[in-house]
């Protein structure tokens, strides 16, 4: 049994953590007297604010530990995820999908697709969607019960209960506002917790030029060996990266998932809003080289015999995702055990605080008020949220043991993107672009893009099909099969959303203004410099995107 040894200075930092988390949701809920202050921060937030919330919302234990894990199979190939699976789609949320979102005051995604499209489109989206949610915070909470049950020897279900009973506590009590406002000190508190770990490595590993020179190739590029499948660890070629991740993944998750654009729907103004995701953008890259390069040390020092470095195993296999909670025994002094022990919990419960702040607005403006009761109180609406908040919480248990039965926690993240993210920009970008596009079209496109996706994983779960039954060329990873179904769900829901609104009733025009690209009624904007305009700002992360890309080819 590996367990971290906690000094009483180490537990000290940890129970003032917590302490501080639950007394924030005190103090904040006095002011949180609207829905709109409870669901949506009362869109006063900064662009800094928003676009930290934005990425503190993404840095949960799926995004740390899991990528870690990634690290530590696959090498530098792993920083995909971060680069073509992450950068572009962020940029052109904020420049182009942004304000379609924010300056029709749309209070959730599925929000968008009722005014774009109609109710049924909504509602089939809104559960779509809350079942994505409660699924990854049961990753979430799977994910800190493994950590707490290994590392520290806590009982796994017990680890599961009080952690899920301590995030619904915060939010419960005042909703998105504690949930930004917690999600900005984790994110100062993750940063203090991880970014040493690869430093320390590299030192330990002999310096920045000896770190990783005994490493295979495979291990140290992005692209040279993305040509065939079997020419990388992944076992997968540039077109599932370009195609599946890049676009049907990336942009499924990037663009429509509420978790995270809901942050920036906290923005004081829509310039703010378009400069959330791109301040973001900034420090996207910057974790994916810590948590990558954290992954890369572990693999550096597996493949040293005399490292001593080994890797936990679980049901007779590699838990690659056990590194990044490894490296911490391994460099971390006492004192410093507590900060990390307490970033990881941090992660974990920014995970789970933002998919419960997403699913609790989503159920109760995209549900309950759209289907249920059309005429509820801002005080009933409240009501409901915390109540959403209190079933969510359960139905991520449930999730939790059915992600312990999956092989590592990105496999079944990309798994749960393929089926439900994929389908959803199809339709929503296909509404943003094209004004004949019908409600039908959209409806269908979605239902059928969502079950073909889904039939394809449980195909493949029950061995009735291969992975290379997915992927073009007959041989395939499970992570290229993942890849590969989010493509073929974009394409299915895409085709079937023209060719039923070809023989379908459109919405007016008149109904679309301001909803569709070319549509929108022109404004008077003030003239502001070329350093305060958010084209001006992702500008440059698209070059430093270009020279990452070409520096490690």
């Amino acid at each position: 049994m590996h367990t971290i040894t906690m000094t009483l200075f180490d537990w000290a930092i940890l129970l003032v953590y917590l302490g501080f988390v639950v007394w924030v949701g005190f103090f904040l809920k006095k002011f949180t007297k609207t829905d709109e202050d409870y669901f949506l921060a009362g869109r006063r937030n900064s662009a800094f604010v928003a676009g930290v919330a934005f990425m503190s919302a993404n840095m949960g234990a799926l995004e740390v530990v899991g990528y870690a894990g990634q690290g530590a199979e696959y090498g530098l190939f792993a920083l995909h995820f971060y680069l073509i699976g992450a950068i572009p789609a962020i940029l052109f949320l904020g420049i182009f999908m942004m304000p379609f979102y924010y300056k029709n005051r749309i209070k959730s995604t599925p929000g968008y697709l009722k005014e774009r499209y109609d109710e049924k489109t909504r509602v089939l989206n809104a559960i779509s969607f809350s079942l994505m949610t409660v699924l990854s915070a049961g990753i979430s909470l799977y994910a800190l019960a493994l950590v707490l049950k290994t590392f520290l020897g806590w009982d796994w279900d017990l680890s599961i209960w009080l952690s899920a009973g301590f995030v619904a506590l915060y939010i419960i009590l005042s909703g998105l506002l504690s949930a930004i406002f917690t999600e900005i000190m984790q994110f100062f508190l993750i940063w203090g917790g991880i970014l040493l770990l690869p430093v320390l490595g590299i030192v330990d590993l002999g310096g920045p030029g000896k770190a990783f020179a005994n490493l295979p190739a495979v291990y140290t590029h992005l692209w040279s060996i993305a040509g065939s499948a079997a020419d990388n660890p992944m076992k997968l070629d540039w077109p599932a990266l370009v195609f599946g991740l890049g676009f049907g993944i990336s942009f499924g998750y990037w663009t429509t998932d509420f978790l995270i654009i809901q942050r920036a729907f906290s923005a004081k103004d829509v310039r703010s809003a378009r400069l959330a995701p791109i301040i973001a953008s900034y420090f996207k890259i910057l974790l994916g080289f810590v948590v990558v390069g954290s992954g890369m040390v572990g693999l550096a020092l597996m493949r040293d015999p005399h490292s001593g470095f080994a890797l936990l195993h679980t049901d007779g296999r590699v838990n690659y995702d056990s590194v990044i909670p490894l490296l911490m025994m391994r460099y971390f002094p006492p004192g410093l055990v507590g900060v990390g022990v307490t970033s990881l919990i941090a992660m974990f419960m920014a995970g789970q605080a933002g998919n419960m702040s997403a699913f609790n607005t989503v159920w109760t403006y995209d549900i309950y008020q759209s289907v249920i009761n059309k005429s509820a109180s801002q005080k009933n609406l409240i009501w409901m949220g915390r109540a959403a908040t209190v079933v969510g919480i359960l139905l991520s248990i449930i999730g939790a043991y059915w992600a312990k039965s999956m092989p590592t926690i990105i496999d079944y993240l990309q798994a749960i993107a393929s089926w439900i993210l994929a389908p959803a920009v199809a339709v929503i970008l296909l509404g943003m672009l094209v004004k004949w596009i019908s409600p039908d079209g959209a409806f269908w496109g979605m239902l059928i893009g969502t079950i073909v996706s889904f039939a394809m994983f449980m195909a493949l779960q029950l061995g009735w099909i291969t992975p290379g039954a997915i992927a073009p060329g007959g041989t395939a990873s499970a992570m290229a099969a993942n890849f590969w179904r989010a493509l073929w769900a974009w394409l299915i829901s895409s085709g079937i959303a023209v060719g039923v609104s070809l023989f379908t009733e459109k919405r007016p025009e008149a109904e679309l203004v301001g909803l569709v690209r070319g549509l929108s009624v022109k404004e008077e904007v003030a003239e502001i410099p070329l350093y305060k305009k958010p084209v001006f700002w992702a500008s440059i992360t698209v070059v430093v995107f270009i020279i990452l890309n070409i520096v490690f080819w």
